[in-house]
């Protein structure tokens, strides 16, 4: 269930840097791209998950998507612009207020995750709702997280204030993705692409294991050794990787879907 958010009584305490409108677009683009993706992809819940990016030149400001849009309706130009009081700067509508609440914390507290994905997608929340640590070392794809990921085992409920908020972002500590238990994940990147090839990838190893897991056979985990190994080489091109594999979303969106561009 989704929940409108109220702005923040406090007055907006805003940088006096000037928007740039090319970086502007450029981030539109590049969000909106990726929520259309994920909804390709079964990424998404309904009208219940979110995904924002700061913007380069503004850390005070972040984009969101609206509250009531699937993210297979979100275009670029429909996506908000808000402060981190709740404060709508350009676009129309409101935020949903556990995206306002968690995003506004995560970026605030933690200035290297200039993009936050927060999704319900359902193989990564089946391993959130286990006991124990949600991601074995046991397939390639899921090497690329190994000491990347925190695990936050408190669940309280629906982030409707921004003490859960800030609760969730503390959480995170120095990872770059959170297994929420008995709700979700959130990725977190330096970049747009970044976060998006993570939350990609995060799923297809959440898919491979729990059909590994599903023969009711033994799962053979990769040695420690090795699985340090991989995740050095794979942290090695991710960033190129990533960018590479955001630009191919968007030739295939402005190709199938152009009007994600609008």
């Amino acid at each position: 269930m989704a929940h409108a958010v109220t702005a923040s009584s406090t007055p907006p305490l805003r940088s006096n840097e000037p928007l740039n409108a090319d970086s502007v677009r450029r981030a539109r683009v590049d969000l909106a791209a990726c929520l259309r993706w994920a909804a390709r992809n079964g990424l998404e819940e309904g009208i219940c998950n979110h995904f924002s990016a700061v913007l380069p030149e503004r850390p005070d400001l972040f984009l969101v998507n609206p509250y009531g849009l699937a993210f297979a309706e979100v275009t670029a130009s429909s996506l908000l612009l808000c402060d981190f009081h709740g404060n709508v700067v350009e676009g129309d509508g409101q935020p949903e207020a556990t995206a306002f609440h968690i995003h506004a914390e995560l970026h605030r507290l933690k200035p290297k995750a200039r993009a936050a994905f927060h999704t319900h997608m359902p193989y990564a929340t089946a391993l959130a709702m286990l006991e124990g640590q949600p991601l074995l070392w046991a397939g390639q794809t899921a090497l690329r997280f190994y000491g990347r990921i925190a695990v936050d085992e408190d669940y309280n409920g629906l982030a409707l204030d921004s003490r859960e908020g800030e609760r969730i972002a503390r959480s995170a500590g120095d990872a770059d993705v959170v297994f929420l238990k008995n709700h979700g994940v959130m990725v977190l990147g330096e970049t747009i692409a970044e976060a998006w090839d993570d939350l990609y990838y995060l799923e297809r190893a959440a898919q491979a294991q729990v059909l590994a897991m599903s023969t009711g056979r033994t799962v053979k985990v990769v040695p420690e050794e090795i699985v340090r190994h991989v995740a050095a080489q794979e942290a090695a091109g991710r960033a190129e990787s990533a960018r590479l594999h955001l630009e191919s979303v968007k030739l295939v969106l402005a190709r199938d879907e152009p009007a994600f561009l609008a």
